[in-house]
């Protein structure tokens, strides 16, 4: 079928109005389209100024008791904007902020945040914060030139911290330690790991073994920390212990010394310095010299005990 447009101008109006008096031609289906084509021009338009109205932020017309549509795209977590679909993929493209599907999320990971502010354990002058561990038979403890002195004892001679505000992890304690005279460890560090305490032997068993006292009840003799060092008396060392949920680490100058998992071990100290708990710096038999004793806070959760670390943060917070 065809249509024949009218090709006499005059007759045009004439043709319309019988048209439009008659109604449509028999078989002419030209009107049905004209009307179907309205129809769909009206509905159309209706939906776009139904859905327009529903995508104003906060409005709800029509929709759920408390349904909230938004025009915007999803935020990513990089401050960019994301499609519905990218969005609930939960990954991004490097250097778009955009999602795509095979790529891992590439953030800050807890391990590259930078560490907390250090804490003096030790003003140099006086002992301030820790007490004199009666161990019986030990010798003085002194501060006296910016350090603090242990002297000779029978055996063991120390100090203990008195402070309440200790972590039990995510920490690190570090000092320098130096055998004035003697021949076995000036360095018996005793410190929390969790809910339990080991000790960082430097210098033990007759002046040479370094390790952590006692893992599985092994002593720093015994157990897989055991090394064996050469220490000079007159000698300045570098010590740091570094206590995470899932290791203990420690450091003596730049050398790695100790690196021990967590899981699945017995931690615990030796009898004889079980008074150092729940942090005590021991020698044994032996004059030591320590300085510059300090603790930073890791990123992560400090301690146990929800209320044992706060006095340190506002120490910090005050420097």
């Amino acid at each position: 079928m065809s249509f024949h447009p009218v090709t006499d101008p005059a007759d045009r109006p004439a043709a319309v109005s019988s048209r439009s008096a008659a109604g449509p031609r028999a078989g002419s289906t030209a009107p049905v389209l004209v009307t179907l084509l309205a129809g769909t021009v009206v509905a159309a338009a209706a939906l776009i100024v139904a859905l327009g109205t529903r995508a104003v932020p906060g409005g709800n017309p029509g929709g759920n008791p408390g349904e909230q549509l938004s025009s915007q795209p999803a935020a990513t977590s990089s401050g960019t904007s994301a499609t519905g679909a990218e969005a609930a993929t939960g990954k991004t493209t490097p250097g778009t902020g955009r999602h795509a599907e095979t790529t891992e999320d590439s953030g800050p990971k807890p391990g590259d945040q930078p560490a907390g502010k250090t804490v003096s354990l030790f003003d140099g002058k006086t002992l301030s914060g820790w007490k004199k561990t009666q161990f019986g038979g030990e010798g003085e403890t002194v501060a006296r030139d910016g350090q603090l002195v242990l002297e000779t004892g029978i055996d063991l001679t120390g100090v203990t911290s008195t402070r309440k505000d200790l972590p039990r992890e995510n920490y690190e304690i570090e000092l320098d330690a130096m055998r004035v005279n003697g021949s076995d460890f000036f360095c018996g560090m005793t410190f929390p790991v969790g809910p339990d305490y080991c000790s960082l032997i430097v210098g033990g068993w007759g002046g040479g073994v370094v390790g952590i006292s006692s893992l599985d009840d092994q002593d720093a003799s015994e157990n897989e920390t055991t090394l064996y060092r050469e220490f000079k008396n007159g000698k300045w060392y570098h010590i740091r212990v570094r206590i995470t949920p899932e290791r203990i680490a420690a450091w003596l100058d730049d050398e790695q010394i100790v690196d021990v998992e967590r899981a699945g071990r017995k931690i615990s100290t030796r009898s004889e310095v079980d008074l150092s708990q729940p942090l005590g710096l021991a020698s044994w038999q032996s004059t030591a010299a320590l300085k510059n004793i300090r603790l930073r806070l890791l990123p992560g959760k400090p301690a146990a005990d929800p209320d044992s670390n706060s006095p340190v943060q506002r120490e910090q917070e005050s420097d």
